[in-house]
Order: structure tokens, then C-alpha cells, then sequence
């Protein structure tokens, strides 16, 4: 889009400031949308004894300060440590909001031992075959052959599962919302797309295991 190729962007993560700039170098003045919500899933392997994590312990975790499942009242195995690739705004939403807690001044980083994963599908296939893995993705694309584990924001809160009314309610922890972009205000075609995903298009967001706007 910043480019000029296409008329509308999807991003997981609100586009940065000298993107923005970009664009409107090329022209272009990007109009951001929130068409959906999205649950990010911690998941570990099926026979993980570990039903639930707090926002910190998973920071921990990925940080290195916690290495081992029998420090979270697992077994005692070394935790290995799978993520997105950088370029993907599920590490930056996972980074600034989960590993920093959402800290501005935090300079914590994904411990250099992760090892980074080119899809969804990566983390699956890990996870799958690895009984020591800790992975995160969004809700709609962990399999059944997942475990997912419920977060709790701190000690003295609930531990929660992700589902479309744990993100309406507010009680899970880990969600945010999905953007598409259009090139400039919306005409013709897009216009008319675009209108039709905010409203009956929804029923398609949740089938996709996304969360609605309206629900």
C-alpha cells in the first residue's frame, strides 16, 4: 500500500509513524480501520502438565530468567522458546505488551536462544513434535493437536482461557485489535467492500475464530 500496488493493507499491529510518513511521501494517506479483535494464544505441547501461566512467568520464561517447566510446576525439562519472525506484528504486539508488560521505558528483549518460526504452521509443527516448547499465536490459527494455556494477569487474578467473550469481557489478557488500511478515504468498490466487512461481514470474522466487532 505505502508502495501504491494495492488499495487495502491487513496488519496485526497499528502502522509506525515513519510508514506513515512513507507513504504520504508517495502520496498515499493511509486510513486505519479496526475490523476485528484477536486472542493471542500461549500453547505448549499436549502433555504439558502446565494449565496456566501469569503475565509475568511468561515473560520470565522468555527472558531466560525462567528456564526450566519445573520452575512453573512442570516437569523438570528445559523450556524451549518458539516465536514469530520479527518482521510479524504478533512479536511486536507479543514483545511490547506481554515480554515489556507493556512498559515504555522497558528494554527487555526475546532471548537470543528463541527460535523464530516463518508462519503459524511453524510454531504448530513444533509444538507438535517438541513436548519441551512454549509457543503464542493468534486464537484462529492454534490446531487441536495445541495445548493452550490460560493467563493470568498477575497472581491474584484469574486465570483465563482466550475465546471470543473472555476478549469482549476484558478478563483475558492477551488481545488486540486487527487494522486493515486503505489507501486514502474509501471509493467505489473499497467504499463498498469496507462497509460490508464492518457490518455483515463480521459473521465471517468470527467463523475465521477472530473476534467480532459487534459481538
Amino acid at each position: 500500500m505505502i508502495n501504491g500496488t494495492v488499495d487495502i493493507a491487513n496488519a496485526s499491529r497499528g502502522m509506525e509513524q515513519e510508514e506513515i510518513e512513507a507513504a504520504q511521501a508517495n502520496g498515499i494517506s493511509p486510513v486505519e480501520f479496526v475490523v476485528a479483535r484477536d486472542a493471542i494464544a500461549v500453547v505448549v505441547h499436549p502433555s504439558n502438565p502446565v494449565d496456566g501461566l501469569t503475565l509475568q512467568q511468561i515473560s520470565d520464561i522468555y527472558t531466560k530468567k525462567i528456564t526450566n517447566w519445573s520452575q512453573v510446576g512442570g516437569d523438570d525439562r528445559p523450556i524451549v522458546l518458539l516465536s514469530r519472525e520479527s518482521n510479524s506484528g504478533t512479536y511486536v504486539y507479543f514483545l511490547e505488551n506481554v515480554i515489556r508488560r507493556g512498559e515504555k521505558d522497558s528494554d527487555l528483549l526475546f532471548s537470543p536462544d528463541t527460535l523464530l518460526m516463518p508462519s503459524s504452521e511453524g510454531i504448530s509443527a513444533e509444538v507438535r513434535q517438541n513436548p519441551n516448547t512454549i509457543g503464542y499465536d493468534g486464537l484462529g490459527y492454534v490446531t487441536a493437536d495445541q495445548k493452550v494455556v490460560a493467563v493470568a494477569r498477575d497472581v491474584d487474578a484469574p486465570y483465563v482461557l482466550p475465546s471470543v467473550a473472555t476478549v469482549n469481557d476484558g478478563s483475558y489478557p492477551i488481545s488486540r485489535p486487527l487494522y486493515m488500511y486503505t489507501a486514502g478515504e474509501p471509493t467505489g468498490q473499497v467504499a463498498a467492500y469496507m462497509d460490508w466487512l464492518l457490518t455483515d461481514g463480521q459473521t465471517f470474522v468470527l467463523k475465521l475464530e477472530f473476534v467480532p466487532l459487534e459481538e
